[in-house]
């Protein structure tokens, strides 16, 4: 437990990161200051700034860790067993009726305080 994460990262990342804050951030103030060009170009151009961004950060450590964690979970998610649709509306029943029953059992409890509050001290609703 006292092991110490290892700092593999590349300085060079920093400047990746950075590089890729000016791109959005330049990104935000385009969009609003070329108010008068069309949306389509505008939006082209926002879709390939965040391309470019995107591919920026990939190259990073971080961007990396990223990638493979986003390919080992596509992998985990492949191996779910999802359920038929009659299970899932049997199942949401059973949650409906559930949350009713709880929600009731709820509002006796917080009427019969009330009422409770209310005997003790004389105000009553």
């Amino acid at each position: 437990m006292s092991e110490k994460a290892e700092n593999t990262s590349n300085p060079l990342d920093l400047v990746k990161w950075l590089l890729v804050i000016v791109l959005l951030g330049g990104l935000v103030y385009a969009y609003g200051a070329y108010e008068d060009v069309s949306v389509l170009y505008r939006a082209l151009g926002a879709v390939a700034i965040v391309a470019i961004s995107l591919g920026i950060a990939a190259t990073t450590a971080k961007g990396s860790a990223f990638l493979v964690f986003a390919k080992d979970s596509r992998t985990e998610v492949r191996k779910v067993i999802w359920p038929d649709r009659t299970e899932a509306n049997r199942m949401t029943l059973i949650i409906l009726v559930a949350t009713a029953i709880v929600g009731l059992f709820l509002y006796l409890i917080d009427m019969f305080i009330v009422w409770g509050i209310g005997l003790f001290t004389g105000i009553g609703g």
